[in-house]
């Protein structure tokens, strides 16, 4: 991989006893595990196979995880894997500046439909440093995909409502935020509602193939409300504030 800007990509990977509990009113939790088993090893081999990236980190502390992430090359932090998704990123920054590393990129794991061209997209055209470059969730609502140059340049906070505060926290570091919008890192599964949306189309992940082996693809046609459009970012192409 090409380490030509020294970014690293983080997923924070809460416990198997933690996961997914919003689809707990529809799915048993067998199979929510295996989902964000599947849906975890969609995003890091998307993560693994990218060009742009310079390396790969897994913040957890479950084994299983760090076992697989261990298969594509990442290394393993424990530090902050049990302090929530926003914890275990921003203890991942802390380190990546310690050690001298130029920048982070965090995705979550449970965008299933990421790619690792929208991974080179989004890495391509941040600015090496400083730079804050931003893919909303498909609401418009969360945060699903974040590089900062440097690792640890603005205080994260993730939510269901976090797109918009890290705009302002941003600006605040007094960074001009780069916004994309990429649908695969766009969908993240937290609902059932979400897995509805995914069920929609066939794709070649993991994730789809558990589901189907589960009989659960033909749940899909039931109709979804369309995702909000985000009034800060209204073109699907990138754009700069």
């Amino acid at each position: 991989m090409s380490r030509a800007g020294d970014i690293w990509g983080v997923v924070p990977v809460k416990e198997p006893s933690e996961a997914k509990q919003r689809l707990a009113r529809a799915y048993p939790p067998e199979l929510r595990r295996r989902l964000a088993r599947a849906m975890l090893e969609d995003v890091v081999s998307a993560l693994a196979a990218s060009k742009a990236l310079a390396g790969l980190v897994l913040v957890t502390a479950d084994r299983a995880a760090a076992a697989l992430g261990r298969r594509y090359g990442a290394a393993i932090f424990a530090d902050g894997a049990r302090d929530g998704h926003t914890g275990a990123v921003m203890a991942a920054a802390r380190r990546l500046r310690r050690e001298g590393r130029r920048g982070m990129l965090t995705v979550p794991g449970d965008v299933p439909l990421v790619s690792s061209a929208e991974i080179d997209t989004l890495v391509a055209g941040h600015p090496l440093e400083p730079g804050f470059s931003i893919v909303p969730a498909h609401d418009g609502r969360g945060s699903n995909a974040i590089v900062m140059t440097p690792p640890d340049a603005v205080p994260l906070a993730f939510g269901n409502d976090s797109f918009l505060p890290h705009l302002d926290a941003a600006s605040s570091a007094g960074l001009a935020p780069r916004i994309l919008r990429l649908p695969g890192i766009a969908l993240d599964i937290d609902t059932p509602e979400d897995l509805a949306i995914f069920m929609r189309a066939a794709s070649p992940t993991r994730t789809w193939a558990l589901l189907a082996e589960a009989g659960l693809i033909d749940k899909a046609a039931e109709p979804v409300a369309k995702p909000a459009a985000n009034p800060m970012d209204p073109a699907p192409e990138l754009l700069r504030s």
